[in-house]
């Protein structure tokens, strides 16, 4: 804990955030961390080491709006063991068993962070393990992984206010593609129609580049997009 906090003490870009994340999780014997902020006026920023492919999926079904990790902790104040959510609907339980397949884990424990201006973050630890094992592992590190969340987040908050586009994370060749198409005017249907995709996952392209830039709305990833050299015109 005390090399991890010293670590992103000295952190200056997102990158070394990502870097000192993967660590952290490796020596906790877990599976997955993440941290997900979204400030007042809607900005997001993420570090996280969930599969590209179902982080894409959740963004494109908008699985937020029914994800009880998500509901549940924006209505507490303290560490919430995902047992103890409510994941009796079915969509709840059907969200669950994609996260499962996608390698989230079937165990999952949140940090629910709230800042100045309306800022709202989660830290989230998830991973495989039986109910006996996650147990023991939960009540040997809450409190590291409670200090590890706040610590996080007051570095990610300062790299994200210091320089909001020198660290974001590169974007994908096909979000590039439809930042690209959109800046140079198209409308969605005839940018995804350029690039023989539906509508549907023309949209979670945007979404997903948007939260990188760490965007409001499409306008404002596309600007960021091209002031910030991601978008050559």
């Amino acid at each position: 804990m005390q090399r991890f906090v010293g670590e992103l003490q000295a952190s200056k870009t997102r990158e070394d955030l990502q870097r000192h994340v993967g660590w952290f999780r490796d020596q906790l014997g877990v599976d997955h961390l993440v941290y997900h902020s979204v400030s007042g006026a809607g900005e997001q920023y993420g570090i996280l080491t969930y599969p590209e492919e179902w982080v894409q999926r959740y963004i494109a079904e908008g699985y937020a709006r029914i994800d009880p990790v998500v509901q549940g902790c924006l209505r507490r104040f303290q560490p919430t063991d995902w047992k103890h959510l409510d994941w009796s609907g079915r969509q709840s339980r059907n969200l669950l068993g994609e996260a499962v397949s996608a390698g989230v884990g079937n165990q999952g424990y949140s940090v629910p962070i709230r800042g100045p201006g309306g800022q709202f973050a989660l830290f989230t630890v998830s991973g495989r393990m039986t109910d006996t094992r996650w147990e023991k592992f939960v009540a040997n590190t809450s409190t590291e992984i409670l200090l590890a969340a706040h610590f996080l987040n007051q570095k990610a908050q300062e790299i994200a206010q210091s320089d909001p586009l020198g660290d974001a994370q590169p974007l994908s060749g096909r979000e590039i593609d439809v930042l690209t198409l959109l800046a140079l005017g198209m409308n969605r249907a005839q940018a995804a129609d350029s690039l023989e995709i539906s509508e549907h996952t023309f949209r979670s392209y945007v979404e997903s580049a948007r939260i990188k830039l760490g965007a409001t709305n499409t306008t404002h990833a596309v600007a960021r997009a091209v002031s910030g050299g991601f978008v050559l015109l």
